[in-house]
């Protein structure tokens, strides 16, 4: 957070200096919850004060009535990927609480569909999955808020918080559709959407503040200050049991190992990293994800510094950090991938009619594919701005975002460790060489006994069942990784259930990604069976629904034994292609029609037995 000037409102010098300390120590997770929170109080006592005039700072003298606390019921539901949403859903979750409210706090997965229509005052913190799709654990809410089941909805209030990522040309779609369709099936806005990027923390802890206030002004006297008390307190023992170590203070992980997974004459290349958590009390469970803090290529942090004729050790402040200009755009500004808000900025500065072009919502498919094909440093060297300064130019750079890996590993079996399976990303634009900037980092700059700063991602959405349960697991590529963890933590553990592994890449010769160890799997009985598909093999291009196909008898007698179904990797390709492959087993092994095919695959789902897992 940054700092305030002094003087304050009612403040001496002394006290002003002790908040402005406290402000830049927070951490942008605390900031969040404390803007909220003191909003909501800000609120309910102006709203009890009413019409009265405003004391001065040092008459004690006014008393105010208790206000009673609305008895609507309040359920904040959440869908995400990345953990975000459900971050923000239990923050605003508190600060109801702090405001006499006891709301509902429900993922979309877990949402009980029948209930919508009981529902008094919503709020929805949802992300968007892609290309304007849903939240994979929140598919079924969306499927029956969007269909004629849906139930007439007069009488409820309701508010969205949508979250997205702005390189995508249908941003925060998901949270944009429900905003619509809550509104045409007769809800009332308790408070506007607000559409966030992924430096959401300052829109967010406005949305939360807004809707607050809204819901529930607070009581003002003893009851007031019982309650803020009670906060305080219940946030410092929090403050003191929660992991040291998180998203906005990672752990410096050294590497262990660093090994090139793919064979010679591979067209791609793959990675299997190994990272110490040693001494860092994070704890995880197979399905989890680790979140990776990535440093910038120093070459291009040196191109842009040369581009825009500015001095390295230039000072720079920004959200949670005051540095060098060099470092700010090594370890906390995205340099890579171009943004709208980036576009808007550079077409202000220079003026330049091309970049002028690309702006409003109705230019969005011509700016998408602008971006697309350039970078920041493409536009920086194309439009060049003379005379620019470092805060400037940092003013149009949103945070560098942490990535996240599926952990290839088990804690049962190898305490301490997280293992990461991670494909290269290389290619050609404008006729110099790229890569991505976590894969890059780990290609060229992960020599064991460095280090990178890491937290653990919980994804509840991909877990294993008991020990006893069937389970097919199917992935391509580095979609394998959570399915190493699953065997090495059922071996572990002594399970007894069967397993199954549909695994796809491009050769056999090259890309078959752990190869030794399913055969180890297999032969001491924890792996049951296994089918691949390698898809540069033959003539004819075989993928994993392929095989699903090819054995539809089996794989619809699992799923009839109680089989828990996994799928991991491509999101644009591999998902929607298993999930229509899998309908078609049904289909045809129950000699039924679509729709009940559907409706079979849809249970799977309801009860937790379809788990997906896609980038």
């Amino acid at each position: 957070m940054t700092a305030f000037e002094f003087p304050g409102p009612g403040f001496t010098a002394e006290q002003w200096e002790r908040i402005n300390a406290l402000t830049i120590s927070l951490k942008p997770g605390q900031g969040l919850w404390i803007s909220g929170y003191f909003a909501g109080i800000d609120h309910g006592a102006r709203s009890l004060l009413g019409d009265i005039a405003s004391p001065s700072p040092s008459d004690h003298s006014v008393s105010v009535a208790p206000r009673a606390i609305s008895s609507r019921s309040l359920t904040i539901i959440f869908g995400g990927e990345t953990g975000n949403s459900s971050g923000l859903a239990r923050t605003l979750g508190e600060v109801v609480r702090r405001q006499g409210l006891e709301p509902i706090l429900v993922d979309m997965a877990d949402y009980k569909l029948r209930k919508l229509k009981d529902e008094q005052d919503i709020l929805i913190v949802t992300s968007t999955h892609g290309e304007g799709d849903p939240p994979l654990s929140g598919m079924s809410f969306f499927e029956f808020v969007e269909s004629r089941k849906a139930p007439r909805l007069e009488g409820v209030r309701y508010g969205v918080l949508a979250l997205g990522d702005s390189t995508y040309e249908r941003y925060c779609e998901a949270g944009k559709r429900l905003d619509r369709r809550l509104a045409e099936l007769g809800a009332v806005r308790l408070q506007d959407r607000v559409d966030c990027d992924v430096d959401y923390e300052d829109q967010a802890a406005g949305w939360i503040a807004a809707a607050v206030a809204k819901l529930a002004p607070a009581a003002s006297g003893p009851d007031l200050q019982n309650r803020a008390a009670g906060p305080a307190s219940v946030s410092s023992a929090a403050v003191v049991e929660a992991p040291t170590f998180d998203k906005h203070t990672p752990f410096p992980a050294a590497i262990i190992d660093n090994l090139v997974l793919t064979g010679r004459g591979s067209s791609k290349e793959t990675r299997h990293i190994e990272l110490s958590l040693a001494g860092s009390g994070l704890a995880f469970e197979p399905g989890d994800a680790l979140g990776v803090m990535a440093r910038n290529d120093p070459a291009l942090v040196e191109m842009l510094l040369d581009k825009l004729s500015l001095g390295a050790d230039a000072n720079l402040s920004g959200r949670g950090f005051t540095t060098t200009l060099d470092v700010a755009l090594a370890e906390h500004l995205e340099i890579t991938v171009a943004t709208p808000r980036f576009l808007d900025q550079w077409a202000e500065l220079t003026g330049a009619s091309k970049l002028q072009e690309l702006r409003g919502e109705h230019q969005f498919q011509a700016r998408a594919t602008f971006l697309r094909s350039h970078q920041v440093i493409d536009i920086v060297r194309e439009f060049p701005v003379p005379g620019i300064d470092a805060q400037t130019f940092a003013a149009g750079l949103r945070p560098l975002q942490p990535r996240l890996y599926s952990i290839a590993s088990s804690p049962s079996a190898l305490p301490d460790e997280a293992h990461l399976t991670i494909a290269t990303v290389r290619y050609d634009l404008h006729g110099q060489p790229r890569a991505g900037v976590a894969s890059g980092h780990f290609a060229e700059r992960g020599a064991p006994d460095t280090t990178i700063p890491v937290y653990i991602q919980a994804n509840p959405h991909f877990r294993l069942p008991d020990g006893d349960v069937p389970i097919i697991m199917i992935g391509a590529g580095t979609g394998v990784a959570p399915y190493r963890a699953f065997l090495q933590e059922r071996e572990a553990q002594g399970a007894a259930g069967k397993s199954w592994l549909v695994f796809g890449e491009r050769n056999f010769s090259s890309d078959f990604l752990y190869q030794t160890e399913w055969q180890g799997f297999l032969k001491d009985g924890v792996l049951s069976r296994m089918n691949v598909a390698f898809s540069r093999d033959s003539a004819t291009k075989t993928y994993v629904q392929h095989r699903l196909i090819e054995h539809a008898r089996d794989v619809y007698a699992w799923l009839e034994e109680g089989a828990h179904v996994y799928v991991c990797g491509d999101g644009t390709h591999l998902a929607p292609d298993v999930h229509a492959a899998l309908v078609g087993v049904v289909q045809q092994q129950r000699a039924c029609g679509k729709a009940a095919a559907n409706d079979y695959i849809g249970g799977l789902q309801r009860d937790h037995r379809y788990q997906i897992d896609v980038y």
